[in-house]
């Protein structure tokens, strides 16, 4: 069997290494014990973890186990990487709930059947933790001098560092130890921004017991022009369909850029990459079945097959100007439209824009049309009178829809 490591590698997924002989090597001789963490600080999972859910997945396809590892206990304290400003303080009971969320999205890509796959949660050894046992056992093995120059926390020094958070690289690195005895856990993997962190959990290894231990990153989940993918006008592309619809969801990886289609097909499918190449390397009008395909394998894999062929026909429904497509649809209040309300506000209020602005250069530009009437005068109000039925079809540019519904009095 080829190696996982080549496999990444071909896919684009591998950033950094620690040590890419001996990973190479190890990963090829023997089957190996990993983990990824997540820390549940949302109710769902987004599209940029689906980056390291698929790596677990490639891994176990190739004999490797994986611990999914709940940050339950880390998430109290909060990651400064790549954040400006501190994270929201949880409640214990918030972590949970969000925690047993998080669970089932892993049981849709991994088997954990006879052991081949580990679900765990750090709250079990980190929220019992005697604080001064802990500095003398763990706490001597860091250098301050050192944390201080790795990048996440360097970038919050100009603003402001708490020492609670401070506290995070000691305990990420103590779950890569804890779970190196518990499971015999050799390596851990994350996003290119736990890169400090996964170092700092291999060297508490080698300098506690001697022994070695591994890390490597992946590619955060960009545009060509490296920009984060997955942001939409309602925030993230979240994994949950009461969050994201599986037809918007359809809809985003439908209209990605044509130079983005190559990458995703190879990161969040699992199509030969004989036919990923032939796919990215179609032109002009051929690459919208590219897109197609990656729509459709992506929301498969996250909403099941008849979900995706659900949005699969809306989206088809609506290009041919079908009337009984299923697209994303929003409920206003009679009284938010008043005796009329301007389409510049309308647009917000039905968050089919990210700002006034936008929503203005859209109606300048003819790109809003309300049901088959297209939208140029920015003073043109919206009335109840509008809606059929309690309903009015929006729709933005070419390819995106609004499907408004009015309750209350009209």
């Amino acid at each position: 069997m080829k190696n996982v490591y080549d496999v990444l590698k071909e896919r684009g997924f591998v950033e950094q290494f620690t040590h890419e002989e001996e990973i190479i090597k190890l990963l090829g001789e023997e089957s190996v014990t990993f983990y990824i963490g997540f820390d549940p600080t949302a109710d769902s999972l987004h599209i940029g973890h689906f980056i390291q859910i698929m790596v677990m997945a490639h891994m176990q396809r190739h004999g490797h186990r994986p611990i999914a590892l709940i940050g339950g206990g880390t998430t109290m304290i909060g990651d400064p990487s790549g954040r400006t400003d501190m994270r929201q303080v949880m409640t214990r009971e918030r972590i949970a709930e969000n925690g047993e969320k998080f669970k089932k999205i892993f049981e849709k890509f991994l088997t954990f059947e006879d052991g081949k796959a580990i679900m765990e949660d750090n709250a079990n050894w980190l929220l019992d933790l005697n604080y001064i046992d802990f500095l003398r056992d763990i706490g001597k093995h860091f250098s301050v001098n050192r944390m201080l120059t790795a990048d996440c926390y360097k970038n919050r020094m100009e603003k402001g560092l708490t020492f609670l958070e401070f506290n995070y690289m000691l305990l990420q690195a103590y779950d890569f130890y804890v779970l190196y005895h518990k499971y015999g856990c050799k390596m851990q993997f994350g996003g290119n921004d736990q890169w400090s962190n996964i170092i700092a959990g291999a060297d508490l290894i080698r300098r506690k017991d001697g022994d070695s231990a591994y890390g490597m990153t992946f590619s955060l989940l960009t545009t060509s022009e490296g920009t984060k993918m997955g942001k939409t006008a309602k925030g993230a592309l979240w994994l949950d369909p009461d969050k994201t619809s599986p037809y918007e969801f359809y809809q985003y990886w439908r209209n990605v850029d044509d130079a983005d289609v190559q990458k995703c097909l190879a990161l969040l499918t699992f199509l030969p990459m004989e036919e990923v190449n032939r796919l990215g390397a179609l032109e002009g009008a051929e690459i919208n079945r590219a897109k197609e395909i990656l729509a459709f394998e992506v929301t498969a894999m996250i909403h099941g097959k008849e979900e995706a062929e659900k949005a699969e026909a809306s989206a088809k429904a609506l290009f041919e100007g079908g009337a009984d497509a299923e697209i994303p649809g929003v409920t206003i209040k009679a009284e938010d439209l008043g005796e009329g309300l301007p389409v510049l506000a309308f647009l917000e209020l039905i968050e089919l824009v990210q700002s006034r602005s936008e929503a203005r250069r859209l109606v300048q530009q003819g790109g809003i049309q309300i049901e088959d009437e297209k939208i140029t005068d920015i003073k043109y109000e919206i009335k109840a009178s509008d809606f059929v039925d309690g309903a009015l079809l929006v729709k933005k540019g070419k390819k995106t829809y609004r499907q408004v519904r009015l309750e209350g009095d009209q």
